[in-house]
């Protein structure tokens, strides 16, 4: 009982709050009380899960020795020697084996996206998180896949939605914004960066703060353009969308006061779960926007 234990916590459930981004597409669909896209993407969601949860215990294997020099990763159950290698590594490729197929069921498209996500995210781990500035693309590559997938898995029951380029541009510069703002935080915070991960060594602090400050004003001018450009007014019928900028704003300057001000952004997932102004704030811009889009 305690080896399926250490199996779930490996898979760092947490973490899965990431896999959210999936429901973005039901949400500007504009049909997110539809039960058949609602089902959709609850699936769709099910397999990122699933998928995500391999390659952590995945991550966990390769990074075994260094996660021991980590104050807080030395505890998690593969680095502490909890759990047999075979049996984490086996249970990873079991839970590979049976979401690819799964996917395969939600659609064509949806299946190559979820293919490309296990292969960009083992890619991050075997090569692109040792190569500086690439590890943070891949990051946000992997934002990109699963918004694209959020989409992809609707397409049975709406072949021609589309995710507005400008809502993808958006979520690149999110993703990396937080995924920056993690390595800053890890940098100032660990006292061998260097030894923990291999980019953090042609990293500084400088750079960091000048890329921290170009994906923050990317993602806020990027989001700003998308409520107003043309092909959104048109689907949506309103410019109204615009009055949602605020809450994107405040979002956005209030990571960075947690970042700056408090040292933390070192797990954007637990910042999500546990600040209460940012869960406030999400949860507002959320009710504008499906306020404005139904009414």
């Amino acid at each position: 009982m305690n080896k399926i234990w250490y199996l779930i916590i490996s898979m760092r459930p947490k973490q899965w709050t990431k896999n959210l981004v999936l429901f973005a597409g039901i949400v500007f669909s504009k049909r997110f009380a539809d039960p058949e896209l609602v089902r959709l993407s609850l699936y769709g969601f099910i397999v990122f899960c699933g998928l995500s949860g391999a390659i952590y215990i995945l991550n966990d294997i390769f990074d075994r020795d260094r996660d021991r020099e980590h104050p807080k990763k030395t505890d998690r159950p593969i680095a502490a020697g909890r759990i047999n290698l075979r049996l984490a590594a086996g249970f990873a490729i079991l839970l590979i084996a049976v979401m690819l197929p799964v996917s395969w069921t939600l659609g064509r498209d949806f299946f190559f996206l979820t293919a490309a996500f296990v292969g960009v995210n083992l890619a991050y781990s075997l090569v692109f998180r040792n190569v500086v500035i690439l590890d943070v693309i891949a990051i946000s590559f992997s934002f990109l896949i699963r918004a694209a997938a959020g989409v992809a898995v609707l397409h049975t029951v709406i072949p021609d939605l589309e995710f507005s380029p400008w809502l993808w541009i958006c979520t690149l510069f999110l993703s990396l914004f937080l995924a920056i703002c993690k390595r800053r935080n890890e940098i100032t915070n660990l006292v061998s960066a260097g030894n923990h991960r291999i980019s953090l060594r042609d990293y500084s602090v400088t750079l960091l703060d000048q890329l921290v400050s170009l994906s923050a004003t990317a993602s806020i001018i990027s989001y700003s353009i998308y409520t107003v450009w043309p092909s959104t007014v048109l689907k949506f019928g309103t410019r109204d969308l615009v009055y949602t900028i605020p809450f994107v704003v405040f979002g956005i300057m209030r990571y960075l006061y947690l970042v700056y001000n408090r040292h933390e952004g070192g797990d954007p997932s637990g910042v999500l779960l546990t600040e209460k102004a940012i869960i406030i704030d999400v949860f507002l811009w959320f009710a504008a926007v499906i306020y404005i889009i139904l009414r």
